[in-house]
């Protein structure tokens, strides 16, 4: 089918900042769908029916659905495939049934104010996202661009960038960029925020960190510290060990079946953006407790189930890895008939009844099994000595 679809990006500075080619689409179109903003910007070009986003905006699919064949148009922010609508449609319609013409991004027109390599930043958004999923980002001389909610981002930025050590992290605030509005604040997480910001506004940071600011290293292992917890903690060594087991891919999906606090899911999503993690946890304040610390490590997308292995596994996706921690012994068969062709599972234990349970599993998947001990200092009188960890055995397989 032909290119009925057209996916238009506009800028602040409206009709002039388009070409020919967009411009036509626009007056072509039976259909123009787009914001109240986007609609008034191109308000001299629509020619028939206009129609603005509702919400949801999915209540707009089938309206654009009905039109299938005849030219409609989408207007949106910039690039539509930046955090845009453009993904969002595709799931309506073929790619090869859409034709977009973006125009330059607020991330681009950031970068081109501030001379800013696109390289050098990283870019995220707030809109619909909540403010923690920039915490694994704040490193020191870090460079990020984040599109804001509504006027108030800039404020609630500059409250958890305090709150976890980056006050002295310098802010751009960059409003309505590209158009006859435009203006930049900058100032500082410290500082009190500007008046009257813009609603329609992007954050550009240079992250500067306070001795004691609570990084996240990209190493895994994170300490203990970092995770609220009852004591039922996979410590930071055995932890590290049992990560670099599961050997996270992007975009992989992992089981975290007996999750206590969640440091094992939060720990793999953190390895790539990408990643996904199911915790499993028989506890409801274990499992609340795992999402509050997913929050504030800045993987809100963690999911808990609440719920007993292995019956709380039924209608799960189908894993690409997964982690059997304490208590959760039983599930250890039955989630290997669901794991993926070529999945990793990893079991730890601490007793001898479960390391019985992973000779077995060992016997009848192969696999490797390892002994993980840890010796910590203690004080010793007025002296000091090594008190060792209860061992760990560690079973690690690989379906065929």
């Amino acid at each position: 089918m032909k290119q009925w679809l057209s996916i238009v990006g506009i800028g602040e500075d409206g009709v002039d900042g388009l070409s020919p080619s967009a411009r036509a689409l626009i007056e072509t179109a039976c259909l123009v769908v787009g914001g109240a903003r986007h609609l008034a910007l191109a308000e001299r070009l629509i020619r028939s029916e206009r129609l603005a986003w509702p919400s949801p905006l999915t209540d707009a699919f089938p309206a654009i659905l009905a039109r299938r064949g005849d030219p409609v148009a989408i207007l949106a922010s910039g690039d539509p495939y930046c955090f845009g609508i453009g993904a969002t449609l595709r799931s309506i319609v073929a790619p090869d049934e859409t034709l977009c013409l973006p125009a330059p991004s607020a991330f681009a027109l950031a970068r081109a104010r501030l001379g800013w390599a696109a390289q050098d930043c990283a870019e995220i958004s707030f809109c619909g996202r909540p403010l923690e999923t920039v915490l694994p980002l704040l490193h020191p001389h870090a460079r990020l661009l984040a599109l804001s909610a509504d006027a108030s981002t800039p404020a609630s930025l500059a409250a958890l960038l305090r709150r976890y050590g980056f006050g002295p992290s310098i802010i751009h605030i960059m409003q309505a960029m590209g158009g006859p509005r435009e203006r930049i604040a900058t100032t500082t997480a410290e500082a009190e925020p500007p008046d009257n910001i813009d609603p329609l506004n992007l954050i550009a940071l240079e992250i500067r960190a306070e001795s004691d600011a609570r990084i996240i290293p990209l190493s895994r292992g994170l300490p203990d510290r970092f995770f609220e917890h009852d004591g039922q903690l996979t410590k930071a060594e055995v932890r590290a060990a049992t990560l670099s087991a599961l050997a996270p891919r992007a975009g992989e999906l992992l089981w975290d079946i007996g999750a206590g606090s969640g440091a094992i899911g939060i720990e793999w999503m953190l390895s790539h953006a990408a990643n996904r993690a199911i915790g499993i946890e028989t506890r409801p304040d274990r499992a609340a407790r795992a999402a509050r610390n997913a929050l504030s490590l800045g993987v809100p997308a963690l999911r808990m189930v609440t719920g007993e292995a292995p019956a709380a596994l039924e209608g799960l996706p189908m894993p690409d890895a997964i982690f059997v921690g304490g208590g959760a012994e039983a599930a250890l068969a039955p989630a290997w008939t669901v794991l993926r062709p070529g999945g990793r599972m990893v079991a730890n234990a601490v007793t001898i009844e479960t390391e019985a349970l992973l000779f077995a599993a060992h016997s009848a998947h192969g696999g490797t099994l390892t002994r993980i001990s840890i010796d910590r200092l203690d004080s010793v009188g007025t002296m000091h000595g090594f008190r060792p960890a209860m061992t760990v055995t560690q079973w690690t397989g690989q379906k065929p």
